[in-house]
């Protein structure tokens, strides 16, 4: 990574003096299915860039990493690629008004999900590329201006093997003897760039509006197309341009839309305009419940409000990263409860999306919503919690504060006024100034741009017969006391259902709010602040509050206030309010009356999370069987064949341990056993198998025979991480040294053996590599890509050995290293406060 770095510093000033009229890039990519391994490290790219110097006689500089560079011409100059390119950037000297930079370069290939991914199918053998580069991984695959400021029209020609398709952001213009020329895009930035190639699975489709008509596409690798559901694909779509056309009054801008899953990707998706690609893993291939077709809906609208908020309007640098992430993520909610099937979404939002904000917003590395990034390093970790779900979560606030109107009005004006343009917050604030009235400087001083989450705690006292509320105050806690849009609700018993008969919207200031519309009220059995979960914060309980809800949570009828209840337990055993037990035995005894599938799949996660890290090492024993027997219990009642009943049979196998559970996985994978209605499909298969591994009984030879039945990339990857979960010193001692010291696998593959390699059921065969892990990071993160550096750094971060030593081990190694890249500190601080917190929730736990 030395070198591959850009500070906003050098991108304001190359800025300022340039500007970029157009680009002009061939790809020759027929090397891809070449004889030779040495043919296949790199491929051809000639690009010719025109742009325009601000004071004639300068200097600046273009990006480009890549092994060489073949020839280099400067307004018809040749330059000495020897001289003039150091491997990550093109010196360019004497400038004039207006120039040509013209850049023939052999670049590589990626096994990392960087720049140009090559892919071989190990089912058929066939190859598959594709494109991602956010923030800044377009340089690549082409020499480029690598800031999101500089943008410009793009014309991508690409030369590819026969037989092959090849996709890019602009519409197909002509393909003749194997060469694809695509029309000139619109102005845009260089890391929404794309190019997708190789012999993808391809369904067609058109959306009609008015007049308006865009051409639909959705591929997949060919090995899929028999899973791949493209009719629900597209009425996703369909039903998310209707809902944005309508709401933001401003046409698709980038012509057709295409929308291609790929192997072996890095993110969730990415918003390339005219040509998404998203992992393929959201193509299912065995069953799967209601929750994974909305979480796949919400990434298709996701990436098509960056049409808008992104793609047509664009942050100037990273800092602003959250006008483009923020506004998707908020937007990717909101049109999928407005427009879809999926009309519980603010639920899984609110259970979901809000716990990876309030994780991310506790952590050291917090940051404002508009944060501070210093350079491409800060950029690629700013993907976080507080970027997207936090700042959705504001949004959220926004709309409540300032009104649906007048929010979707300032974003009318928005696009209207800077399409095809680069922003910053001062911009968008204008326009919602504008259209809602009311002065925002206060608001976004207040929540885009402090860092934290404050714990609102409803404080309540009662007439003399303590039948009625006297006062309820509501206690804000934090650094920063926020203003708040929130509902206080109050909860009562009738006929064994928790429901609410008193409701307050109002707003909540200084660190105490008295809610007078509610004095006087039937004294509540639950009171629940931020009830319609308008706000963001935590949420704290008053005794009875929370005496109630040990004993009827799961007679909470609506489904969003459970979610908010559930959250709040959860946020509380994190901070070692509520001991790791208890919050078990509640999620044990109402989990199985939990209606809603992502709430349910969340708990599981939770109490997983519990039972490995935040309960006391001496209760594990006793609550890991527990955990095991409800699950199971709840499997074997649950309605055959339905989503319930798959979500439970997962949930017993990532707990089972004892002889006799570990026998009923092996029976159901032999068919020797069997739960009415339960379809042990292939992907439940590996589901089961892992277990098996984790504790011994599935070695090898069972590995490889599974493999053998699913012979494919997805079966590889589950395989790979069987095999490293197996307990054995040798077995550990290969996974680590295949991730550690050798760059051989793929960036699937290395994410496969670190899930594997660590097994909470032998904390002692992994314990050896605490010291290993803290002496080969700064190595790892100097010589690999910054992805296989971060996986590295989080995945083998020696969470399991928690234990203070370990704590005083990664304390000593922050004190050695203060000169360390300063993202690489980041990740050691964030997993240290991880640590730092499962050790006080311990400690918590075992004085219950």
């Amino acid at each position: 990574m030395p070198g591959e770095n850009l500070s906003r510093d050098e991108a304001r000033e190359r800025a300022a003096l340039l500007s970029v009229e157009g680009y002009d890039v061939a790809l020759d990519l027929r090397s891809a299915v070449a004889q030779s391994e040495a043919e296949q490290r790199t491929f051809r790219s000639v690009t010719t860039i025109r742009f325009r110097c601000a004071t004639p006689g300068a200097s600046s500089f273009a990006d480009l990493v890549a092994p060489s560079v073949t020839a280099l011409t400067l307004n018809g100059r040749a330059l000495d690629p020897a001289t003039a390119f150091d491997g990550t950037r093109i010196a360019l000297d004497g400038l004039a008004e207006e120039n040509v930079l013209v850049v023939d370069a052999q670049c590589a290939y990626s096994r990392t999900g960087e720049g140009m991914h090559r892919f071989v199918d190990p089912e058929d053998g066939e190859v598959y590329l594709y494109t991602q580069y956010e923030p800044a991984d377009a340089r690549r695959v082409f020499a480029n201006f690598e800031q999101p400021d500089l943008k410009a029209p793009y014309r991508f020609e690409v030369t590819a093997p026969e037989g092959w398709t090849v996709w890019s952001n602009g519409a197909e213009e002509s393909r003749e003897g194997g060469v694809w020329r695509f029309a000139e895009t619109r102005p845009i930035s260089t890391y929404i760039t794309c190019v997708v190639a190789g012999p993808y699975h391809h369904v067609t489709d058109t959306y009609r509006r008015g007049d308006l008509e865009i051409p639909l596409g959705a591929m997949c690798r060919k090995g899929l197309a028999r899973h791949f559901d493209a009719d629900d694909v597209f009425l996703v779509t369909k039903q998310g341009l209707d809902f944005f056309h309508e709401v933001f009054d401003y046409p698709y801008p980038f012509g057709k839309y295409d929308q291609v899953f790929v192997p072996e990707y890095n993110l969730g998706a990415m918003e390339n305009p005219g040509l998404v690609t998203f992992r393929e893993e959201f193509v299912y291939r065995g069953k799967v419940t209601r929750a994974a077709y909305e979480r796949r809906a919400n990434v298709i609208l996701h990436e098509m409000a960056h049409m808008w908020f992104g793609d047509l309007v664009t942050m100037k640098w990273w800092d602003d990263l959250w006008l483009k992430e923020s506004f998707a993520d908020f937007m990717g909610t909101f049109s999928m409860v407005e427009a879809t099937r999926f009309t519980n979404g603010w639920t899984t939002f609110a259970n979901n999306r809000k716990a990876w904000a309030y994780r991310a917003d506790q952590l050291p590395s917090t940051h404002p919503v508009t944060a501070d990034i210093r350079d491409l390093e800060d950029a690629k970790l700013n993907f976080d919690g507080i970027t997207y779900a936090k700042g959705a979560s504001v949004l959220k606030q926004l709309v409540a504060y300032a009104g649906r109107e007048a929010f979707l009005e300032g974003a009318r004006r928005y696009f209207k006024r800077h399409a095809y343009g680069n922003t910053t917050l001062g911009d968008l604030l204008a326009v919602l100034e504008e259209t809602s009235g009311r002065d925002l400087k206060a608001w976004s001083r207040s929540w885009l741009e402090t860092s934290g989450v404050n714990a609102l705690t409803p404080v309540v006292t009662y007439d003399a017969a303590g039948d009625r509320v006297a006062e309820l105050a509501v206690e804000q806690e934090g650094a920063e006391a926020r203003p708040h849009r929130a509902v206080v609700g109050l909860y009562r018993l009738e006929g064994g259902a928790l429901v609410r008969y008193a409701r307050a919207e109002t707003d909540i200031t200084g660190a105490r709010t008295v809610v007078a519309e509610l004095a006087g009220a039937e004294r509540p059995a639950l009171v629940l602040v931020n009830d319609e979960d308008l706000t963001y914060c935590k949420v704290r309980f008053d005794a009875d509050s929370l005496a109630t809800l040990r004993a009827h949570l799961g007679d909470v009828t609506d489904p969003l206030a459970r979610a908010l209840c559930w959250s709040a337990l959860w946020n509380m055993t994190r901070d070692a309010l509520l001991p790791a037990r208890d919050f078990v035995r509640i999620v044990l005894d109402f989990a199985g009356r939990e209606s809603d599938i992502g709430v349910l799949q969340m708990l599981h996660s939770w109490v997983l999370t519990s039972l490995v890290h935040y309960a006391a090492p001496e209760w594990r024993a006793t609550g890991g069987p527990l955990v095991a027997r409800t699950a199971l219990a709840e499997l074997r009642a649950a309605e055959p064949g339905s989503e319930h009943q798959l979500t439970w049979a997962r949930f017993f196998a990532a707990v089972a341990e004892s002889g006799e559970d570990l026998a009923l996985l092996e029976g159901l994978l032999a068919g020797t056993e069997s739960v009415p209605g339960l379809d042990v499909d292939q992907e439940l298969r590996w589901a089961l198998l892992a277990p098996l591994a984790a504790h011994g009984r599935a070695d090898e030879s069972v590995l490889d025979a599974e493999l053998a039945r699913d012979d494919t990339a997805s079966g590889k990857r589950h395989q790979v991480r069987c095999l490293a979960a197996r307990p054995s010193e040798a077995v550990k001692a290969q996974a680590w040294a295949d991730v550690v010291e050798s760059d051989r696998l793929s960036n699937a593959l290395v994410e496969a053996t670190i899930a594997g390699f660590a097994q909470p059921s032998r904390r002692d065969l992994t314990a050896p590599y605490a010291d290993r892990y803290f002496a080969a990071i700064e190595r790892v993160w100097a010589e690999r890509s910054i992805q296989i550096g971060m996986d590295v750094v989080r995945g083998l971060f020696p969470a399991l050995q928690d234990r203070a030593e370990t704590l005083e081990a990664t304390d000593a190694w922050l004190a050695a290293h203060e000169d360390a890249a300063p993202a690489l500190r980041r990740l050691v601080l964030e997993a240290r406060d991880d640590l730092a917190r499962a050790l006080r929730a311990q400690e918590c736990d075992a004085s219950a």
